[in-house]
């Protein structure tokens, strides 16, 4: 079996520790041999993205230092592999020992799907679900990442499952860290187009890729649409569609 050194992102590790598992879970089936690193933390976006740019340097060396001698590193947070591969490198750009090795790491990170579908050229993982599924784009796996056609590959080779299209799939749903916490009115509207666009899609389930996203969005469904079911990629392809983070 071959080893997968796997990072699992603080809102998982806190608040959606069922992903994580269903990674693990998943990575099993197909063959791999995860392995987590009892010492590994934060990839450092919060606080780079609230400012604290020294803060985010000194979580950027821990993150090299627990996982540069790793030949693949996957997370199912895109949003974490995209800090990795492309913030690293310019946060460290005055200290080349640093700067070496972080761009020594960076081809290294993977998103979940990216990782199953572009590096082990696998679609159909032996999932199966009965009923209408769409798909939401996250803005760091889209654009950070270019991400978009794995998921969407792996979900349409799950037995019994249809995928729909999503009105507004590529616009954010109003999360963005620190965003949400200083503009909750624009984020909020945000999020009601998102939901409205769900809801008009007639599926049965809205999938993702973003552990933010989820926390997101399935809070708003939860408070207010609460039949209505979300849940992320790993969760969805390891599990067949029976377990959910929200709408349960």
């Amino acid at each position: 079996m071959k080893n997968i050194s796997l990072f699992i992102p603080c809102t998982v590790d806190l608040f959606l520790p069922h992903i994580g598992e269903a990674t693990v879970s998943l990575l099993r089936r197909l063959g791999m041999n995860p392995v987590y690193h009892q010492e590994q933390t934060c990839c450092g976006q919060p606080a780079l993205n609230a400012g604290y740019r020294q803060e985010a340097k000194k979580v950027a060396k821990h993150f090299i230092s627990v996982f540069e001698k790793d030949e693949v590193i996957v997370s199912p947070a895109g949003s974490c592999a995209c800090m990795v591969k492309d913030h690293y490198p310019e946060i460290l750009e005055n200290e080349p020992d640093w700067l070496r090795r972080a761009e020594a790491l960076a081809p290294r990170v993977y998103e979940l799907s990216q990782y199953l579908v572009d590096v082990l050229k696998v679609e159909d993982v032996g999932a199966s679900f009965d009923g209408k599924v769409t798909y939401h784009e996250s803005c760091h796996i889209l654009r950070g990442l270019g991400v978009s056609e794995q998921p969407k590959k792996l979900i349409q080779a799950v037995k019994g499952a249809q995928l729909v299209p999503l009105n507004g799939a590529d616009s954010c749903c109003g999360f963005g860290g620190e965003f949400a916490i200083n503009f909750p009115d624009i984020s909020e509207s945000m999020l009601e187009d998102k939901l409205e666009n769900f809801l008009a899609s007639g599926a049965d389930l809205l999938l993702l890729s973003e552990p933010g996203c989820l926390l997101n969005i399935g809070g708003y469904l939860n408070r207010n649409h609460p039949g209505k079911k979300i849940m992320h990629l790993a969760s969805f392809l390891s599990t067949n569609g029976r377990e959910a983070g929200y709408g349960n």
